[in-house]
């Protein structure tokens, strides 16, 4: 399986306390201090599935020119009205996925279009399943617009996310689905969709980026 490239300092580093407990254990005769390696060992194991990258569905088929994707893999937190004080301005709809640390944390773009605005604002590390990190906690926005339709949406660090890692910005075409970036450790993203838009998740419900379909555009024409 695929690793994300952020991932391999993490995947690497228990490695050299694991191999020089191995060698010292070897060398000295005292077996026993072999055991110290395998904590070492797991923590690198649980930093690759952390950061695996598998292909998704949109990887191979394009999406609907009308779906709307989930952007990661996770819980949904919120799914239609907007939380107070969280949306951009103008009218919106919500849907939120909440990432515990044993999902894919590879984020994807919800919808086509050229990255028109992005910005990125610091904050604190609230616990992402809590209604009040969505306007209080660092955070990278995102505005995509193809033609007349525009979505936003936003990565939103948690209590042990660290880093926002945003691999794309203004001017820039992303498709439907296409990988943007991660975070690192636990966090949520919002998505923005305007009222027309039905948004066919609910609350409670499990998606997986790149694949699960989150709402939907009234068909062209």
């Amino acid at each position: 399986m695929r690793i994300d490239r952020a991932g391999w300092p993490f995947i690497t580093g228990p490695l050299a306390p694991a191999a020089l407990a191995w060698v010292v254990s070897r060398s000295t005769g005292r077996r026993g201090l072999g055991r110290l390696a395998w904590p070492f060992l797991a923590l690198s194991a649980y930093m690759a599935l952390f950061f695996r990258d598998p292909d998704r569905r949109c990887d191979r088929v394009p999406p609907d020119p009308d779906d709307v994707l989930s952007p990661a893999d996770g819980v949904v937190m919120v799914a239609g009205e907007p939380q107070d004080g969280v949306a951009p301005d103008g009218e919106w709809q919500q849907v939120s996925v909440f990432l515990s640390v044993v999902d894919v944390h590879v984020n994807r773009s919800p919808y086509r279009g050229e990255v028109v605005e992005s910005s990125y604002r610091k904050g604190s590390f609230l616990a992402a399943y809590r209604k009040e990190s969505a306007h209080r906690n660092e955070r990278s926005e995102l505005r995509v617009r193809d033609g007349d339709r525009t979505v936003v949406f936003r990565q939103i660090v948690g209590v042990l996310a660290r880093r926002i890692v945003t691999r794309t910005g203004p001017g820039q075409r992303l498709a439907t689905g296409e990988r943007m970036g991660l975070m690192k450790f636990g966090s949520r993203m919002d998505v923005f969709v305007p009222p027309e838009c039905t948004v066919t998740v609910t609350k409670g419900q499990r998606v997986r980026g790149g694949e699960t379909v989150i709402a939907r555009w009234p068909a062209a024409g």
